[in-house]
């Protein structure tokens, strides 16, 4: 419903000032007129809304991606705009030539097709394949709009080794290491990166930590523990031993984030305890 003071306002000025829409969805909007609608009738971008009238767009996109029914992702929540998945370890978030339908993409694809949506899938934070947790995708193009670089992420990491301290920041660059395609390292003249830790618990043979990321480099949790010479319980790419974990123990337990349209923050998390059991040898 438009406010008071949102009375006579031209419905183009409307939706870029107060709800965010970018000047490209727009344009695509005024190319499907049948996707806006103002007290059920369609309504122009030059015209004017009045107090209380009910203002309604519809966005939809086609999907790309194959769906695959075999696959089974749980849902932690879903609305209209977004939805957040619990991603397992080992699954890929994108499609690419080596994992083609195994990803949460083509779960995502398959459960919109079972809705009759049609939708394009927009990852908000991305994981690593064997990172597990908390993966946020939006429905549309203003929900992802509004959403990107405005999330709370928290991270979980068991790492090897007892770290002494009990908090931290690693700030160390982060590039290519040469010779590899896939590995990452600290260099000089990689990019800036930033990692914050809070220590939550030691074992005999390992420390697990709370994470806070202030850049988001490739491998960026992975490579600066490892850099510290506490690489990831799992991760044997980056040296960290595999008696006891069969992938890299790291998990998105939290994110935190305002809804898009709503207005309203959403905070959920999910219980480490159970991550950790998934993966253990």
């Amino acid at each position: 419903m438009i406010p008071k003071e949102h009375d006579g306002k031209i419905v183009q000025d409307y939706l870029m000032k107060e709800q965010g829409f970018s000047r490209r969805l727009l344009t695509r909007l005024k190319r499907e007129p049948a996707h806006i609608h103002c007290n059920g009738e369609h309504i122009r971008m030059v015209d004017r809304l009045r107090q209380g009238d009910s203002l309604t767009v519809i966005l939809t996109e086609p999907a790309h991606i194959p769906p695959n029914p075999e696959l089974v992702v749980p849902i932690i929540y879903e609305d209209q705009d977004l939805i957040v998945f619990r991603k397992p370890a080992g699954m890929p978030v994108h499609p690419s030539i080596l994992h083609y339908r195994d990803t949460l993409a083509n779960f995502f694809s398959y459960h919109m097709q079972v809705q009759g949506i049609e939708a394009t899938f927009r990852p908000i934070n991305r994981l690593d394949r064997d990172t597990m947790g908390l993966c946020l995708a939006a429905k549309n193009a203003l929900a992802a709009q509004k959403l990107c670089g405005r999330l709370e992420k928290e991270y979980t990491a068991i790492v090897c080794g007892i770290l002494p301290e009990e908090s931290g920041e690693i700030d160390a660059p982060i590039g290519r290491e040469d010779g590899s395609l896939l590995k990452r390292t600290v260099r000089q003249d990689g990019q800036r990166s930033v990692t914050r830790y809070w220590v939550l618990e030691r074992t005999e043979h390992y420390t697990t930590v709370k994470i806070q990321l202030l850049t988001g480099r490739t491998h960026q949790i992975r490579v600066h523990f490892s850099h510290l010479g506490f690489p990831l319980a799992g991760d044997g790419l980056y040296g960290g031993s595999t008696n006891d974990y069969r992938t890299q123990a790291l998990c998105c337990n939290r994110l935190e984030f305002v809804h898009p349209v709503a207005g309203e923050v959403l905070d959920f998390r999910i219980n480490i305890q159970e991550e950790w059991a998934a993966i253990q040898v």
